[in-house]
């Protein structure tokens, strides 16, 4: 698809058209990681998925238990607390109240930001 406006006449009227490419965002799955270890690794695929299935359990783990998960070169996963405020049905307007509660945030580190940017070259695969 193009991005790039299109302009079109329909008697005096001008109008822009942007052709937006899919919003559909790809997921990467617990199996696909598993896939990815035993594929560059060589572990056999139980291996593998347990040791998924691990580094998201220590990572659940540290979370729930009010823990800041740091993992170099990718970002942070903080718990922050959010304080108690007004809100409201956007349905019917009423006012609700809503509870103070804690949230999960990441930052990206500051290599991963400029790889993504492209700041910075990617490092080779590991083989």
């Amino acid at each position: 698809m193009s991005t790039a406006p299109t302009n079109e006449r329909k008697g005096n009227a001008r109008t822009d058209k942007v052709m937006l490419p899919s919003i559909e965002t790809p997921t990467l799955t617990k199996a696909e990681l598993a896939d990815l270890l035993f594929e560059h690794l060589g572990l056999n695929k139980r291996e593998s998925k347990d040791m998924v299935e691990a580094f998201f359990d220590i990572l659940h783990g540290a979370l729930v238990d009010g823990q800041d998960v740091k993992l170099s070169g990718f970002g942070n996963f903080t718990i922050r607390r959010k304080a108690p405020r007004p809100g409201r049905n956007p349905r019917t307007g009423e006012a609700i109240p809503i509870k103070a509660r804690n949230v999960v945030t990441f930052h990206a580190s500051h290599k991963l930001k400029g790889l993504v940017q492209g700041d910075i070259a990617a490092e080779p695969d590991f083989e």
